[in-house]
């Protein structure tokens, strides 16, 4: 198959979902309680095209969408592209979704939107699973194969490269094992360019709130939960590295110890099923 028949069947799977600011597509597979996954960059909701399934297969419904200026949503210039103005967006794709509690999965910066979210309104979080993802944010520094996108006159250079085989390099050095084909790999590339070229994303990439003040309420806000958490960790990411970030969540969460599976940052790819019993389980609390 190439990207394109590839991107043609998940978008077949998905419906369109109208939101204040950007529309987007949502992708709902399964019955019972509802798993809202996050995605992160440079990735969109196809990330979690085989979570969802394994998710459905344990009793539980698997919902993914696509952040504004990803994937198949909208990608308007005039949008708020901060983790934010992100997370106010999501809980409004929430309501235009009629779901009111609900698993939360992030992964990526959908780590620091979903954290936000969670303090915007924790009574609707059943359960928090967090994967390959960042707290310690006033502090953190971009990956070095990631860095260019967020430079104003480099990253539209940068982002051309997302459908050329250099894209298909990183992505095999940073992002997957072997699990996917160079298509899938591709299609990846060809949804950070869609419709724009990129340029949404290198905005969403300079967007990103690196101060004290959002450190702050986003650490107050997972000191405080009710629900139960979770740490789940791809052993030999490169980028965000296991024995460096994980405990620094896990810190934050006030949960002693991670999951540790099978992938590198896109552990998604590699280890589903585990990830989905671990969602499960936590689930079952």
């Amino acid at each position: 198959m190439t990207p394109r028949d590839i991107l043609a069947g998940w978008k077949a799977q998905g419906t369109r979902l109208s939101v204040t600011g950007a529309d987007t597509l949502i992708w709902r597979i399964g019955d019972g309680e509802p798993v809202v996954c996050l995605h992160g960059v440079p990735s969109s909701g196809f990330l979690y095209r085989k979570v969802l399934p394994a998710l459905a297969a344990r009793r539980l419904q698997g919902v993914t969408f696509d952040f504004p200026g990803l994937g198949f949503a909208d990608r308007p210039d005039d949008f708020d592209y901060s983790w934010s103005g992100l997370a106010r967006w999501t809980e409004a794709a929430l309501e235009a979704a009629g779901i009111g509690r609900f698993h939360l999965v992030v992964h990526d910066i959908g780590g620091p939107i979903g954290f936000d979210l969670a303090e915007r309104g924790p009574e609707r979080i059943l359960s928090l699973t967090a994967l390959n993802t960042m707290v310690d944010v006033a502090s953190f520094a971009r990956p070095w194969m990631m860095e260019p996108f967020a430079l104003p006159l480099i990253g539209p250079v940068w982002t051309a490269m997302a459908q050329t085989p250099v894209f298909l390099g990183l992505m095999r050095f940073a992002g997957t094992g072997p699990t996917p084909t160079r298509a899938e790999i591709m299609a990846y590339g060809a949804l950070l360019r869609m419709g724009d070229g990129g340029r949404a994303f290198c905005r969403i990439m300079r967007g990103f709130e690196r101060t004290e003040a959002f450190e702050a309420r986003i650490k107050a806000a997972l000191a405080a939960r009710t629900y139960p958490a979770q740490v789940v960790w791809g052993r030999d990411d490169p980028t965000l590295r296991m024995t460096r970030y994980a405990p620094a969540v896990c810190a934050a969460l006030g949960v002693e110890n991670w999951h540790e599976v099978a992938g590198k940052h896109f552990l998604q790819e590699d280890s589903f099923e585990e990830i989905a019993e671990l969602v499960r389980a936590i689930a079952a609390r």
